[in-house]
């Protein structure tokens, strides 16, 4: 019979009795990575939240990793697939400067604040905050957009706390735990979120070129009302509560807190200009914003506006280490989850030597990450009681920050290779995770300015570098190439004259320094040794997949694999 009589032979069979095509016969294709558990599937991360002091909340954590691989992946896909819209007006012509969110954004906002991504740091004691930061890094893997707001409102409680009244009357509505998106004023509402508006564009980073002014309503001074005049080239999460803000008075820059809504009831004179047409970071509100005498209250000493808000810079820091290494986390999986449920050239691919040594290799990077950056909530969490801690801080976040934000996009090009042409289509969540790698590189201070603030703590605070090689000593003796690029990384540090024109050169080795040293005490010995022969030789390679030969490659996979895969 010819192709035409068998076509028309398969035409008249029953309308009942369709059969599929024999040209669709689904096969050699792996099973989403879904309806999992995001923290017991992830022996890495349980281990560092343990080292760090977590493990109390483990139970916490576990129903949060639930949410995480069940409900909020299909949240995160709605939320990305439908940008917010910016509502200038309503239908009778009254400004209202509002932000229209699918309701997918809302349901991730909720459970974020529901489940303490934003309070547990400052309500559950000790253990708290490396709990939180094990939170937002399973949040992160499915849905970063949301993620903006919950860190900055997290963030800010440093910051208000420099001005007592002010933190009393809006850490209370921070702190509840309830999510309410309705514009209205914040004392009328269950719960609030807090943005930030810093940059000017003709400024950028440096603040201090920044225009806008703020005069005093009556008295002047910290905790009095101000009216502020400017432009804001970035402020994000724009339907937040308030925001704090830089301004000039005539005594230098200041830090204010600006509400959405006045003291009388009124709307502020808050403006969205528009919003940022970004790469990625979709679900999420990035807007150009005008102050036309917005009322604001001044928020810690004035003329000290930046020592005032770089307490919240700390914080979100912090969490753009976390994001990345999430980010490397959820490409991994997914990378891992698709090579050992496909085969080519009659074997799997996570059984064939160059592929396998890809996946290991993005093991170690990922492993590495998660473990500095749950060190680094341990340093902040001891911040508080230990100088130490508190100095190692300082300059490890810096530092952590250039080299964890710098890797993301790398890895997460390197995941989406391992999947070919299905990681570059939008049913994959690949292309998302790599419009939001570069993202964490340039929030709060590009690479140069990560660089350059690790450069200030040595100027200013030269007990930080006593405390950062302090930290790397505790792993001195566990493994040569560890002890050779410590040495190597002392050498850099005694000479000082050009230190500025090679600081990326300096800060990259006091990440990898950083890494190893946690992964050495961490005490497994396969992750370490991979770590330590691959990033800390001199001839390891830029790329990732180039693990030395005699590495333990099947164990790197197995310890990354998502659950519930066969091995």
């Amino acid at each position: 019979m010819n192709t035409r009589s068998t076509m028309q032979a398969d035409s008249a069979q029953p309308m009942g009795d369709v059969r599929p095509a024999p040209t669709h016969e689904v096969f050699n294709q792996p099973e989403p990575l879904e309806n999992y558990n995001a923290y017991v599937q992830d022996v890495a991360l349980r281990e560092a939240v343990h080292r760090a002091g977590g493990k109390d909340f483990d139970a916490q954590i576990m129903a949060y990793g639930e949410l995480v691989g069940g409900e909020l992946i299909d949240v995160g896909f709605k939320a990305n697939e439908n940008k917010p819209v910016l509502r200038t007006f309503d239908r009778f012509g009254h400004r209202i400067d509002e932000v229209e969110f699918h309701p997918a954004y809302h349901r991730a906002m909720a459970l974020g604040v529901e489940h303490g991504l934003v309070s547990l740091t400052w309500t559950a004691g000790a253990g708290g905050r490396v709990a939180r930061s094990a939170l937002i890094y399973m949040h992160y893997q499915v849905e970063a957009g949301s993620q903006c707001p919950l860190t900055m409102t997290h963030a800010v409680i440093p910051s208000l706390r420099a001005q007592p009244e002010v933190a009393a009357a809006w850490e209370p509505r921070i702190l509840r735990g309830a999510y309410d998106p309705r514009c209205i004023p914040a004392s009328d509402k269950h719960g609030v979120t807090i943005g930030m508006a810093m940059t000017e564009k003709q400024g950028g980073s440096d603040v201090r070129a920044n225009t806008t002014r703020a005069w005093p309503v009556g008295q002047p001074g910290p905790g009095q009302a101000y009216e502020l005049v400017g432009h804001k080239w970035f402020c994000s999460a724009p339907m937040s509560d308030a925001f704090l803000t830089l301004a000039y008075t005539d005594k230098g820059l200041c830090c204010f807190l600006l509400p959405r809504w006045c003291p009388d009831g009124s709307r502020n004179r808050f403006h969205i200009q528009r919003l940022k047409d970004k790469l990625g970071n979709h679900s999420n509100a990035s807007s150009e914003v005008e102050f036309h005498g917005a009322w604001a209250v001044m928020v810690g000493e004035e003329g000290r506006g930046v020592a005032t808000i770089i307490q919240m810079v700390g914080e979100t820091r912090l969490d753009c280490v976390i994001g990345s290494a999430a980010l490397m986390r959820q490409a991994t999986a997914q990378a891992i989850r698709h090579c050992e449920g496909r085969e080519a050239f009659g074997k799997r691919l996570v059984d064939q030597p160059l592929m396998r040594n890809v996946l290991a290799d993005l093991a170690v990077e990922s492993e590495a990450s998660v473990a500095l950056a749950m060190r680094l909530a341990q340093a902040f969490e001891q911040a508080e009681h230990d100088e130490a801690s508190a100095l190692l801080a300082r300059i490890a976040t810096a530092a952590g920050k250039y080299w964890v934000c710098k890797r993301a996009p790398l890895a997460v090009n390197e995941a989406q290779e391992c999947l070919g042409g299905s990681g570059y289509v939008e049913e994959s969540i690949l292309p998302r995770l790599y419009r939001e790698a570069p993202l964490n590189a340039i929030w709060e201070g590009s690479g140069n300015v990560q660089c350059l603030d690790v450069l200030r703590a040595m100027s200013r605070s030269p007990d930080t570098v006593d405390a950062f090689f302090a930290e790397l000593d505790g792993a001195g003796g566990a493994d040569r190439h560890y002890d050779q690029f410590l040495a190597g990384l002392k050498q850099e540090f005694a000479a000082r004259d050009d230190m500025e024109a090679r600081a990326r050169r300096v800060v990259e080795q006091m990440a990898l320094a950083l890494q190893g040293s946690v992964l050495l005490r961490a005490g497994h010995a396969a992750v370490a040794d991979a770590f330590c022969r691959s990033r800390l030789q001199g001839d390891s390679g830029l790329m990732l997949g180039t693990l030395p030969p005699g590495l333990a490659l099947d164990e790197l996979v197995a310890r990354a694999r998502p659950s519930g895969h066969p091995g």
